[in-house]
């Protein structure tokens, strides 16, 4: 499954908070370094958990609505919303087992 773009509150809503799966959510930024290392890592999950986790990037130049609403002050942020509400939190880059503890412990 491939990696979702939202860049809008609208598909924010169906996406993510209307989701039946859990949504892995990947706040980040274009001239982000830690962001651009963590983005391979993200699309690997993705392929890992196809089927079972839904995986959103929302970058907070072009959705800084949501950003705000979600208080992202630091990026990359990386969250898991499981029925519409936020389950997990990381802030900052992390290596790839920190981010299947995360969904696994969500998905349990």
């Amino acid at each position: 499954m491939a990696v979702v773009h939202v860049s809008d509150t609208k598909t924010w809503e169906t996406d993510v908070i209307g989701s039946s799966t859990p949504v892995f959510v990947d706040f980040w930024a274009e001239w982000c370094g830690p962001c651009r290392m963590v983005g391979p890592v993200v699309e690997e999950l993705s392929g890992d958990y196809d089927g079972t986790v839904k995986f959103v990037k929302v970058n907070v130049d072009e959705a800084n609505e949501l950003a705000s609403k979600y208080n992202v002050f630091s990026i990359p942020t990386l969250m898991i919303f499981n029925n519409g509400q936020v389950v997990a939190q990381q802030v900052g880059a992390a290596s790839k087992e920190t981010y299947k503890t995360m969904i696994d412990k969500a998905l349990e």
